[in-house]
């Protein structure tokens, strides 16, 4: 009798380490793919994060009727932004190309677009906009296609513009002091001013913000009575197929818009 009890006892036990190894196996297994599944939402995360692009939004420096940009307005502005605080980090820089078609056979001209911008930035080396805005187009390409348009000859380089500046860095904003200059020559056509704001990639969230320190940077500059102001002229993102997550193209299209006014204002001086 002590015999089959011992040996009950013995099967159950045995049954039960194996139902607690089971368990065990069980729950090592759950912990392991919750384990994975935690990595993979961080892994996520942080691309979002690494791939989310602060706000942006740039004005164009309006010169009085009868004056001119120069090198001492260049430098009013930069101490505006130092009067706020703003401590310089580093530089910045983006080129702008005006595209003609190289027509070998006139009668073709219908087949391509009558001009387009192309535009490199600095923070994104390896990438290439392109800009129709006669139809409302922008394009983002590897900055390899350089090479290929180079080989094709279809597009001819008419004119090339620098955006050239220092950065500042004020609390959860940055500004950059920009100055406009020909491709080889240090003549100043233009001044512009980029904010930017890191904790909001959304274009409709940021507005109050934005606009609450645009209006605050314009006070500023008032104070220093120089003979112009800065104009700001939020492009219409929806024309071009953009969403409210600012991304580079949204950079793109302001830059060629911020162009265009600054041509226009150049225009309506002369």
């Amino acid at each position: 009798m002590e015999a089959c009890v011992s040996k009950r006892e013995k099967d159950n036990s045995t049954q039960v380490l194996k139902g607690l190894e089971d368990w065990k196996e069980d729950w090592k297994e759950e912990g392991i793919t919750e384990h994975k599944r935690t990595q993979k939402s961080l892994s996520l995360w942080f691309w979002k994060e690494k791939l989310r692009m602060p706000i942006r939004c740039i004005l164009h420096w309006q010169p009085n009727q009868g004056t001119m940009v120069n090198s001492q307005i260049l430098n009013e502005i930069s101490q505006c932004v130092e009067s706020l605080n703003g401590v310089k980090e580093g530089r910045c820089k983006a080129s702008l190309t005006f595209y003609r078609p190289n027509l070998r056979d006139p009668s073709t001209a219908i087949d391509f677009p009558r001009d387009f911008l192309g535009i490199s930035m600095l923070e994104q080396p390896n990438k290439y906009y392109f800009i129709i805005r006669g139809h409302k187009l922008v394009v983002e390409a590897d900055y390899s296609i350089l090479t290929i348009m180079e080989k094709l000859q279809s597009y001819k380089s008419k004119v090339a513009l620098h955006f050239e500046g220092a950065l500042y860095k004020l609390g959860d904003f940055q500004v950059r002091v920009i100055k406009v200059v020909p491709n080889q020559a240090e003549n100043l056509r233009g001044i512009m001013i980029e904010i930017e704001y890191l904790p909001i990639s959304s274009v409709e969230k940021s507005k109050p913000i934005m606009e609450d320190f645009i209006d605050l940077w314009k006070e500023v500059v008032s104070k220093k009575s120089l003979a112009g102001q800065f104009i700001h002229t939020e492009p219409n993102y929806a024309e071009y197929g953009l969403s409210d997550n600012y991304t580079s193209q949204h950079t793109a299209v302001q830059y060629a818009a911020a162009l265009a006014q600054l041509i226009q204002s150049s225009q309506l001086r002369n």
